[in-house]
């Protein structure tokens, strides 16, 4: 691929509200097509917001309301907030476009600068994004301090609802529950063979902010962040270089092949 150029939308005091950096990809979308532009990765902050992509189930946005911005990615429901790095990769492939291989690479690069951080991630097999995984279930404890876990209703109950169900089953929790967590979310959409939308990384959000959807969907597994992974603060501003670092040396370094058909 060529050269990949990374720009600075806005962090911290400067989050960019979504509706705006969605516009701008839009821009710079149009602008790669064209090949006015090189192959661009915008990086920002968001305020706080919920996006949900066009396979959203009514019964995974918020129970009370809280709106939700609906796009033109692929996937579900999930949270953008402060501590939270988004990257907005914006790459002209070749066609048929291989999706699942450019989901592959944009995971190979956040898997190697979590590894950098010393924190071993993985893949989970039908589910995008960067894991942590959990332990076996036999191997999970029986007693959780702070929480309560007389059984599991989600072997048995076919109408559990996490959004109900209080901070023993909440996403946020996975990681005391010892399941597997997700620490990367990636959602994508490639238009005229340009890809857009991408990935976020929870480096120190707010994790509690998950427990009002249904994260992308999944029912049986939660969220983590670096931080908590880590046991120490891990911001936006220490990740950005080395997350730069490593889709770099990935996405410079592929030979991105069409889709088979």
């Amino acid at each position: 691929m060529s050269d990949l150029r990374f720009v600075h939308l806005g962090f911290g005091g400067e989050a960019v509200e979504y509706q705006e950096a969605w516009q701008e990809q839009r821009r710079v979308h149009a602008a790669r097509f064209a090949d006015e532009i090189p192959d661009t990765c915008l990086l920002l902050e968001h305020p706080a917001v919920y996006t949900a992509g066009r396979r959203t189930q009514d019964n995974e946005r918020p129970l009370d309301g809280t709106p939700v911005v609906d796009v033109d990615r692929g996937g579900k429901i999930t949270w953008h907030g402060p501590g939270q790095l988004v990257g907005y990769p914006i790459l002209k492939l070749p066609r048929p476009v291989d999706v699942v291989a450019h989901v592959r690479r944009l995971e190979d690069a956040l898997i190697g600068a979590c590894a950098e951080f010393g924190l071993e991630t993985s893949r989970v097999e039908g589910r995008s994004g960067v894991w942590v995984l959990g332990d076996p279930v036999q191997d999970r404890p029986a007693v959780i301090p702070g929480l309560t876990l007389d059984f599991d209703p989600r072997l048995h109950d076919e109408e559990f609802d996490p959004r109900l169900s209080g901070p023993e089953y909440a996403p946020s929790n996975a990681g005391q529950r010892r399941e597997d967590r997700k620490l990367a979310a990636i959602g994508i959409r490639v238009a005229k063979g340009v890809t857009m939308h991408g990935f976020a990384l929870n480096c120190d959000p707010d994790n509690t902010a998950y427990d009002r959807i249904v994260p992308c969907g999944i029912r049986d597994a939660g969220v983590t962040s670096l931080s908590n992974e880590l046991g120490r603060d891990v911001s936006v501003r220490e990740v950005l270089p080395v997350v730069e670092k490593h889709l770099r040396a990935v996405l410079e370094t592929a030979a991105p092949l069409p889709r088979a058909v």
